[in-house]
């Protein structure tokens, strides 16, 4: 993607959607984006949202689980995104960001069986995973981003840091506002994306291989259910995108059985690091 006229374009130059905002500040001269969930039901409803006066709260850009986007906000205009929050010496990140809302129920309970997001849908088993946020102590449920969403995030942020040199990181909402927001959570590979996008080796993924046959799990515990891939035979590569205790969050790379995009929780004993 490109940006003509502070607006978002495929590299066709055909114009992405855009929904115009009213919720909007004075000029923007950005330094960080700030990635975001919506935890709302789905991405339509959050830009009738966000584009409702009465919301008071708006964003750059919505990023639907299809990976499709829809801009909002001119990106020299202040969106209304950050709420209080401070990073690096700086108060009010509204006024020194772009603002990514990706459609995503965030933080889950579980429920009757099922996990339920806080505005009362349910969500499958198979686009949850169990982590402790970095902020808290306990497990719960988060909602999984799709691939195809990370996917458009990244190109997004390509044509965003393309556009404005100046932009220097991006950040989680949980990062500019530790405690008030848990968003965009432990289930968004945050340090894979900064990774991609400004060449940092210490943010990219770990590059690992199974030392054995290996259950991939729903969560980080035997007490949680195999993947139906399971198991993944030995020699299986994978992308750490996150620890918690003795157990890793991998993206696997590559194919098993047939299957793709997988992602799920190992034992790190039965992992290596390859180069």
């Amino acid at each position: 993607m490109n940006i003509q006229e502070h607006r978002l374009r495929s590299d066709n130059g055909s114009p992405i959607a855009f929904r115009e905002s009213p919720n909007v500040g004075g000029a923007l001269d950005p330094s960080y984006l700030v990635v975001h969930f919506t935890a709302g039901a789905n991405a339509e409803s959050s830009v009738k949202w966000l584009t409702n006066k009465t919301a008071r709260a708006s964003a750059h850009v919505v990023i639907a689980r299809d990976g499709t986007v829809t801009q909002l906000v001119p990106f020299d205009r202040v969106a209304w995104h950050a709420g209080a929050s401070r990073w690096n010496g700086l108060t009010g990140l509204n006024r020194h960001s772009i603002g990514i809302e990706l459609d995503n129920a965030g933080r889950l309970t579980r429920q009757g069986g099922r996990w339920r997001a806080w505005f009362g849908g349910n969500v499958p088993d198979d686009e949850v995973m169990e982590a402790t946020h970095k902020n808290e102590t306990e497990a719960c449920g988060w909602h999984l981003y799709t691939p195809e969403q990370v996917e458009a995030t990244l190109e997004v942020s390509r044509g965003i840091l393309g556009a404005y040199p100046r932009i220097r990181d991006v950040l989680g909402h949980d990062d500019i506002s530790p405690g008030r927001k848990t968003d965009p959570g432990p289930a968004f590979p945050l340090g894979s994306l900064r990774g991609h996008l400004f060449g940092r080796a210490e943010d990219r993924a770990p590059a690992f291989e199974t030392i054995t046959a290996l259950n991939i799990r729903r969560g980080p515990g035997t007490q949680h259910e195999s993947l139906p891939v399971s198991p993944l035979p030995n020699g299986t590569r994978l992308d750490v995108l996150r620890e918690q205790g003795s157990w890793r969050f991998v993206d696997v790379v590559g194919t098993v059985g047939g299957e793709g995009d997988i992602q799920g929780w190992v034992h790190g004993r039965y992992v290596k690091p390859v180069d």
